[in-house]
């Protein structure tokens, strides 16, 4: 249990801002065993998001309403994956050799390339947020909830990632922290990710009369996953072949990438139920 527990705070350390008052060693075996809880961690920072939305609904328009639910966002990350989506497009962008690219991911300074990729993808996170919450019918807007999906399977994705494709620098860098992930934790994570999409099914089936929840589950519980898994992979590989492997930076960006393919697949559920 004491391990389960340094575990889960080790995920929320690394992958949020949110507090845990608890001194974890920063090893390979906790960083492993932590992956586990990721999905969860996603879970709770939409759970946050969503909840602060629902708060904003009732005094704001939803154009202002989803650039402060975006600002959150990225606050409640430190900002983390949205560093590697920009590192990782100046290097990927830049069309220079596999050296030079890990080279430039390395430089804490950021590009033309990666400003131009982080402001077009936080101008499609906010306007993607903000169609959620016009096309959620109601008060209370309980469809909105399906947001927290995207966090929950963007982070999945990222422990499958760790998984799948091999370390672009070797033993070097942050993501050698994760070399030699287990099957077992890969799918422990993946059980996790399910189970909290179950919950958020659930919710809306219990809170909601007005929803087509065949679609809703179909959507929810089997295009969502496996579009985000499908999406992802094509894209990692991509990265791969150019990188000779994947870093830390491009996790952050497949992050990022799978948040917000997620977050338009909601808006598509959403316009056609």
């Amino acid at each position: 249990m004491s391990k389960m527990i340094e575990a889960a705070a080790a995920a929320f350390q690394f992958l949020s801002r949110l507090p845990v008052r608890r001194e974890i060693p920063f090893t390979p075996e906790v960083q492993q065993r932590s992956v586990v809880f990721y999905p969860f961690v996603g879970a709770i920072i939409g759970v946050i998001v969503a909840a602060l939305g629902l708060g904003l609904s009732f005094v704001l328009p939803s154009f202002p309403a989803a650039v402060i639910l975006l600002a959150a966002w990225v606050a409640l990350t430190g900002g983390l994956h949205l560093d590697g989506w920009m590192d990782s497009a100046d290097a990927l962008l830049s069309h220079r050799s596999r050296e030079r690219m890990l080279e430039i991911m390395k430089d804490s300074r950021v590009g033309a390339m990666g400003v131009m990729a982080c402001m077009l993808l936080l101008l499609l996170k906010a306007s993607l947020i903000m169609s959620v919450w016009d096309l959620s019918a109601g008060v209370w807007k309980q469809e909105a909830w399906l947001l927290v999906l995207a966090p929950v399977w963007s982070r999945w994705f990222m422990v499958h990632a760790m998984y799948r494709w091999p370390m672009a620098r070797g033993s070097e860098g942050l993501a050698a922290l994760f070399h030699g992930l287990s099957v077992r934790r890969r799918s422990l994570a993946g059980i996790v990710a399910i189970l909290l999409t179950l919950v958020v099914i659930g919710l809306l089936w219990c809170t909601t009369s007005t929803l087509d929840f065949a679609a809703i589950g179909i959507g929810g519980i089997l295009v969502i996953p496996l579009a985000a898994w499908a999406v992802g992979s094509w894209t990692a590989e991509r990265m791969s072949r150019r990188l000779g492997g994947l870093t830390g930076d491009t996790y952050g960006a497949l992050n990022e990438w799978i948040e917000t393919f997620v977050l338009i697949l909601v808006v598509l559920l959403l316009m056609f139920t």
